[in-house]
This record gives C-alpha cells, structure tokens and sequence, in this order.
C-alpha cells in the first residue's frame, strides 16, 4: 500500500516539532519573521526549510547560540554561515552581505554573525540532518523593567535584553 510508504518516509523525513532538546535560541536578527518553516514533502522537494525575517540591508545579524563556524561562504549568489551548536543543532544563516567568520572558528552566542544583504534565512537542522522548524525554539530578547527619573535628570542607560524562553 503506497499511502503508509509515503507517511514512514515522510515522518523519517522531517524531525517533530519536539525532536531537538529543549533548545532556547536567541533571535538572529530584530525584524519581523516574514516566510514560515514550510517542510518539503521530500528531501528534493519545493518547500521553505527555515524561515526569513524582514530584514533592512546592513542590520546586524547575531548568533543564536555559541557553537563552531562548519562552513562560510558562497553557495551561488548568497553568502552563507552554518554554525554547530553544542546541543547538535546546525544553525544557517543566509542572505548576508559578507561575514568575518571562517570555518573552525568559536562564536559566542550574540556574536556578530555577519550584516544583512537582504531578507535574512535561519534554519536549522538536527544531528540526523532533519530540518527543523526553527519558530518554537526562538525565545525573545526582552529589556528588564528599570525605574526613570521624573525629575528632569539624566536618564541612565536601559540594562541589557534578557533572553526569555516560553514553556
């Protein structure tokens, strides 16, 4: 029968949305997310393996996670960085201008990963080589409550964003 074929390979496909650990990722960039993780009905498939985010050209993109540059370059016209994090997930990052970071290198979470040329990519990709809806795993960057003068005088500088996970 075709139809459970199509369902196991399909299911061996693309991970579940609770297949990777219980990730808290740091948001590459801060814009809109303006294309959803669509998963291809297979692996050669037409479909959106990561999401793009409305990006203005020369934003800062950031590092979700510390981890190790696997690669950095061109892949025709688009500059791309693809950063192993120590919990086994792949992380892309695509549609830059150009990037510092050479394969082999250590970034820290937060790092500059590289400017934006255009809307920028993040995907994500598990040990298996499953992409992953990278949308669940993305905590937002949040600025603490801190107090204002009312007074006239010189404000101080807000604290840094926290990173905030849901669940």
């Amino acid at each position: 029968m075709l139809v459970p074929l199509v369902v196991s390979f399909l299911v061996s496909f693309v991970a579940p949305a609770g297949a990777a650990q219980a990730s808290c990722l740091r948001p590459p960039v801060t814009a809109p997310i303006v294309e959803h993780f669509e998963s291809p009905p297979c692996p050669y498939c037409a479909g959106n393996r990561g999401i793009r985010f409305a990006t203005a050209r020369g934003a800062p993109v950031r590092a979700a996670a510390s981890g190790v540059v696997v690669f950095a370059g061109w892949v025709v016209d688009t500059y791309y960085v693809v950063v192993r994090h120590g919990d086994g997930l792949r992380a892309t990052y695509g549609a830059l201008a150009d990037s510092p970071w050479r394969a082999g290198q250590v970034v820290a979470a937060g790092s500059l990963i590289g400017l934006a040329a255009d809307r920028v990519y993040f995907g994500l990709r598990d040990e298996q080589d499953r992409y992953l809806d990278p949308e669940p795993l993305l905590g937002r960057l949040m600025v603490p409550p801190y107090l204002v003068p009312t007074d006239g005088t010189a404000a101080r500088l807000p604290p840094q964003p926290v990173l905030r996970c849901s669940g």
